[in-house]
């Protein structure tokens, strides 16, 4: 029987489709990056994470791995083309994200912030 083939949706979701690989695309965008450069900037990602993630990427084409033959060893990343076109939908992603969390945090102010000026009133 012949494989469904993938939506869009699953495409995308097959290449950037995690925080990981995300943070790894934005990182990058702001040019090449040595394995340590990029896991310093990544926060709590363990090295297997990193390694597995940017694996994944180099797989889809999103990421090129260059190794220097030298002691001790260097290895760089950077984007390919395709990873390069990726930097409008990490901006989309990151304006909608910053416009959520000030929607988030004015309701939040709504809503606690009623209930501590009340709390304020009864002492």
């Amino acid at each position: 029987m012949k494989e469904k083939e993938k939506t869009l949706t699953e495409i995308v979701l097959d290449v950037i489709g995690d925080h990981w690989k995300v943070k790894i695309v934005e990182n990058l965008l702001n040019g090449t990056k040595r394995f340590g450069e990029l896991k310093k900037s990544m926060g709590n990602i363990t090295q297997k994470v990193l390694t597995s993630n940017l694996r994944k990427l180099e797989e889809h084409g999103v990421l090129i791995r260059k190794v220097y033959a030298q002691i001790p060893p260097k290895v760089e990343y950077r984007l390919t083309a395709i990873g390069k076109r990726l930097k409008p939908t990490i901006d989309s992603m990151l304006e909608w994200g910053a416009e959520y969390k000030s929607k988030m945090d004015n309701l939040s102010k709504k809503i606690f912030g009623s209930e501590d000026k009340n709390k304020d009133n009864e002492d």
